[in-house]
């Protein structure tokens, strides 16, 4: 399945909570956005990790997931050089392992747009080089 973007976990927790200060601009953003977006089971190990306490907000993880709005593509033994070469360049910045994959999925996916929160490290990140994320929501 083709996806048109990708989502990280801080834009899918926005999403799912209508306390978080982002939820409505996530809201905003996701339903302008053409689905479906991209994601790695790295982020969804965050998410649900961060949601393990709270058994109702582990549910709504799912039907989020299974909602057909994200698609999760691999990350394959073949990427691992990929992510570790990303890792070590922004170590000055340090990368962790669920947005190496999102970088890496940027590049092998040809996807430029990414739902996130975390404008501070997207906005450094580069796919390929120079090429800048497009995020959404803005800041």
């Amino acid at each position: 399945m083709q996806a048109y973007g990708l989502i990280d976990t801080g834009a899918i927790l926005a999403l799912l909570n209508g306390k978080d200060r982002w939820h409505d601009q996530c809201v905003t953003a996701f339903t302008a956005l053409r689905l479906p977006l991209a994601t790695t089971a790295a982020v969804l190990t965050e998410l649900f990790h961060l949601l393990s306490d709270h058994p109702h907000d582990v549910e709504a993880a799912w039907r989020f997931v299974r909602s057909g709005a994200i698609v999760v593509l691999p990350i394959t033994d073949s990427d691992m050089p990929d992510l570790d070469r990303l890792m070590k360049r922004y170590s000055d910045h340090p990368m962790d392992f669920a947005d190496a994959t999102l970088v890496r999925l940027a590049q092998r996916e040809s996807l430029s747009t990414i739902c996130t929160i975390d404008h501070n490290d997207f906005e450094t990140y580069r796919i390929v080089g120079r090429r800048k994320f497009r995020i959404v929501p803005p800041r």
